[in-house]
């Protein structure tokens, strides 16, 4: 929150005035609170997405998913639910778009996709952005989709169900134990030869099937099936691959923001506040997740050392005395 910002910005004051004047000596709690409340989150976003840019190397994969920040719920108001663009074999975060509930995903994913530069890229998206609208968007943006078929779409889903009725079982397997767990993975992709509507579902060019056995350590057993369409000419192992890299905005964003920062607990809830902070967290993740000076340090670690060492957070802030 922002009495602790405020509570290392006294402690650390000598470092600071090493960049900033201070004119006025260290702000309060609630001016702070009010810069971050007041402060234009397109506007805000917009630099950050451009800062990100310049920072960027070449990537092919982004994955887009949102997550709640439960404690920006107030009084008569739910939590702020974030939509995020994850290129994931980075690890960095793109960009996000804000919206007042996890139902308001359909509206808010097209919006970031048109502030995104994805041509050439593939988006896969969860079942929740499997709409024919963001399909659209994203083949008018020249990219490639993903996207995941639940019973939100129960006749997209029955038609690739009766897909594969027939298919011979040749596929990828993937097999891994992990955490006392073993999880088994069949995957099969088929071209669309007329199954999926290619006007509703544009370029629509292959369908998928994921069957995955979960065994836990008391050989209790969990079988799932999920289906995809993509418009990427994907092949078996390429599907494997692209849906396993779309976790990890939940593993490698997500998870990071809980753990590291401890997104869910921030109390951050007024106007912007919670939107604007949100940023902050992610350009600080990319910030840690880019540097290569500590390579085996945990990204916890890393931030532990820039806010215990000034000279340490001096490099990886890249800014430079007045």
């Amino acid at each position: 929150g922002f009495e602790d910002v405020v509570r290392w910005a006294h402690v650390k004051e000598a470092w600071l005035r090493r960049f900033l004047l201070l004119k006025n000596g260290i702000p309060s709690a609630d001016t702070f609170s009010r810069v971050f409340r007041l402060l234009d989150p397109k506007a805000f976003e917009s630099a950050f997405r451009s800062w990100v840019g310049s920072t960027l190397t070449a990537f092919n994969h982004v994955a887009i998913d949102g997550k709640s920040l439960r404690g920006s719920a107030d009084v008569g108001r739910g939590p702020v639910h974030m939509v995020s663009a994850f290129a994931t074999e980075l690890g960095l975060a793109l960009g996000q778009e804000a919206v007042a509930n996890k139902s308001n995903e359909i509206t808010a994913i097209p919006v970031l996709l048109e502030a995104l530069a994805i041509k050439g890229c593939l988006i896969s998206i969860d079942a929740m952005g499997c709409q024919k609208d963001i399909a659209h968007t994203i083949r008018r943006r020249e990219a490639d989709y993903l996207l995941a078929v639940k019973n939100n779409q129960p006749s997209l889903r029955g038609a690739i169900e009766d897909a594969f009725a027939d298919v011979p079982i040749e596929g990828f397997e993937h097999s891994e134990r992990a955490r006392g767990r073993t999880v088994l993975q069949h995957v099969q992709v088929i071209a669309n030869t007329g199954q999926i509507d290619t006007a509703i579902w544009p370029d629509c060019k292959r369908i998928g099937r994921v069957v995955s056995l979960r065994i836990d350590g008391k050989n209790r057993q969990a079988l799932e099936t999920r289906y995809y369409i993509s418009s990427a000419p994907l092949d078996h192992q390429s599907l494997f691959t692209s849906v396993r890299q779309h976790w990890g905005i939940e593993n490698r964003l997500h998870w990071s923001l809980d753990v590291i920062f401890r997104e869910d607990a921030s109390k951050i809830r007024k106007d912007h506040g919670p939107r604007n902070i949100g940023l902050i967290r992610k350009i600080i993740l990319n910030v840690l997740r880019q540097d290569t000076a500590h390579p085996k340090v945990s990204l916890k670690g890393r931030r532990k050392m820039a806010g215990w060492d000034d000279d340490e957070r001096m490099r990886l802030l890249g800014i430079t005395p007045l």
